[in-house]
């Protein structure tokens, strides 16, 4: 066996010291509690660390330093016990004690009487000093739910006003170029998180700066940015309200100036149909119902001022088809009367005739539908206002009209504003004026003539503002165009299903568990600069609520109600009787 080795006297433990002492009677002469053994045997057993604890106290006079100083020394006091406590010692050289201070050095002096330094263990550390965390209960703490990102320096310091980055105890302006607006700006998030309040002051600044502008609004957002339109625009507003009965607006789909644009209203007609009726592509429309609905639109539209009403009298009444026969230019669509239709049997064309018309003859009968899409001439044209610059606000507030007509309007109007951006074809580019587009819970209008905007609209200068609740809304075409296309991608507190997918947009900055987290008001952006992408960054969008409330004037959003009834509505009354005459009742 090896012959086992003898420790010496500076490497023996407190207890085996003891103990070695204790087995020798004549050294055995002193005495020793077993507890304080116990505790200098546990903190000799711990890795040691030499510690400075300073303290500095500036006031306004030495008596109220002293005073606080005293208190800070007396919060050292809980860690006293028989075997080891803080004494207070005060440094001789206040200059060389401020230097250490600054700079975190180590005492070059450090004399025994007056030391500075002490041997803490790593369990004494811990207890003395620790960062807070959730899982220890620290007050006046506030904890961040989500992180924050600085924004990049290349954002501009001018242009339309998003928010503040606040980063650090920095507080950064964020603006967006003209430019870069032009390649859209898409907002997600739950409900109540402030997508609504992102887009009334964007619109709001766009207002004042004197832009074109419009708005289509299902909920009540326009009735909070009216009050705060300046008097000196009143002009140029158009609030196209269809709850209004007494004085309703005309808004008619079938308005065409040239072939190109009729084949695009029967288009976006048909994709409307499908939207409505047959969203997941299940053969509720077909080609047989696209066939049958091209041909009575592009009939009638050979007569101008033609409406819906027409396509539902084409579709039932031969000889009003007669009466237009001999005004239809394109053969094949004259054809399509003279031997398709004139050869099918009366049963099966009555069949097949009034499942087309059931879909049309629900907006058609009802008055309040029929009043604004059964007027010949659009109470506005939408080439004009974008091209001077108007402000439509388009109330599409479902509590008044009900959800299908307000997603039917919404369905025809954003169409409409399609055609009236293509048709600047005709002016130059540089010519084109900036029009800045609006739509909240945009899924309900969102037919494939949206994922068009996105991509071809830039160069005609329609700049599209949307938002939305969650991303399964949207249709997969129209959600590949957001994301493939969207320059600015400004993302609020989302679902777990959302942040999953949103997580790859704004890796590694921000994380799954960010997004789900960020406050109220406060957003994730991730822009382009000059059409270069940048890092994704933090905003704070709140506001000053209660000073915003008290500079709206309602008595200002009456007065626009007012002026824009009298310059584009037009009595209930005249509007019926013009329908009841086209349409032979």
């Amino acid at each position: 066996m090896p012959e086992s080795k003898s420790k010496s006297l500076d490497q023996l433990t407190a207890v085996e010291l003891v103990e070695r002492l204790k087995s020798d009677p004549e050294k055995a002469k002193f005495s020793y509690d077993p507890k304080t053994l116990e505790s200098i045997t546990n903190k000799c057993t711990r890795a040691g660390f030499k510690t400075v604890v300073r303290m500095v106290v500036s006031s306004t006079s030495k008596e109220v330093a002293d005073m606080h100083l005293t208190n800070l020394k007396g919060v050292f006091s809980q860690f006293s016990s028989d075997q080891n406590s803080f004494t207070g010692t005060k440094h001789l050289i206040k200059r060389l004690f401020m230097i250490d201070f600054i700079y975190r050095y180590f005492p070059i002096l450090d004399i025994p009487r007056f030391a500075q330094t002490s041997i803490l263990s790593s369990e004494e550390l811990a207890t003395l000093f620790h960062f807070p965390n959730k899982s220890v209960e620290t007050p006046n703490i506030r904890w961040l739910n989500a992180k924050r990102a600085p924004a990049s320096s290349k954002i501009p310091t001018s242009g339309m006003f998003l928010g503040n980055s606040r980063y650090r105890g920095v507080v950064r302006p964020v603006f967006l170029g003209k430019d870069d607006r032009r390649r859209h700006v898409y907002s997600i998030g739950k409900t109540g998180v402030g997508k609504s309040e992102l887009l009334s002051s964007m619109i709001l600044q766009d207002i004042r700066n004197g832009e074109g502008v419009c708005f289509i609004d299902p909920h009540d957002t326009i009735e909070k940015i009216l009050p705060r339109i300046p008097p000196e625009r009143a002009e140029d507003v158009i609030y196209f309200d269809p709850s209004d009965t007494e004085r309703p607006m005309g808004l008619n789909m079938l308005e065409a100036k040239t072939e190109e644009q009729k084949h695009f209203v029967a288009t976006s007609i048909v994709g409307l149909m499908y939207k409505l009726y047959d969203p997941m592509k299940t053969g509720i429309i077909g080609p047989r119902f696209e066939h049958a609905v091209r041909n009575a639109m592009l009939t009638v539209m050979c007569e101008p001022g033609s409406t819906f009403v027409e396509i539902v009298r084409v579709l039932t009444d031969s000889s009003f088809v007669q009466q237009l026969l001999p005004k239809v230019q394109d053969p094949i669509i004259r054809r399509y009367w003279t031997d398709q239709i004139a050869q099918t049997a009366d049963f099966h064309k009555s069949e097949v005739l009034d499942y087309i018309v059931s879909k049309f003859g629900r907006f058609v009968t009802n008055k309040l539908m029929r009043n604004i899409i059964g007027q010949s001439k659009s109470s506005f044209d939408f080439r004009k206002v974008m091209d001077d610059r108007k402000i439509l606000l388009i109330n599409l507030a479902k509590g008044k009209i009900g959800e299908e007509n307000s997603n039917f309007l919404g369905l025809i109007l954003v169409p409409k504003i399609l055609i009236a951006a293509m048709s600047r074809q005709d002016t130059p580019e540089d010519n084109r004026r900036d029009f800045y587009m609006y739509v909240d819970e945009f899924q309900n209008f969102a037919t494939p003539d949206f994922a068009q905007i996105l991509s071809e609209a830039r160069k005609y200068r329609l700049n599209l503002t949307v938002a939305n609740q969650f991303i399964g809304q949207m249709e997969e075409e129209v959600k590949n165009a957001i994301f493939g296309n969207v320059g600015t991608l400004a993302t609020f507190r989302v679902g777990v299903t959302d942040a999953n997918y949103l997580q790859h947009e704004f890796a590694p900055i921000f994380n799954e568990s960010d997004l789900i987290n960020v406050e109220r008001y406060n957003a994730y952006v991730k822009t382009v600069v000059n059409n270069e992408p940048i890092p994704p960054f933090s905003v704070d969008m709140t506001r000053d609520i209660e000073a915003e409330r008290k500079a709206a004037n309602p008595k200002v959003a009456q007065a626009l109600i007012q002026l824009s009834r009298l310059k584009y509505g037009r009595p209930r009354e005249l509007v019926e009787a013009e329908i009841a005459l086209r349409a032979k009742l």
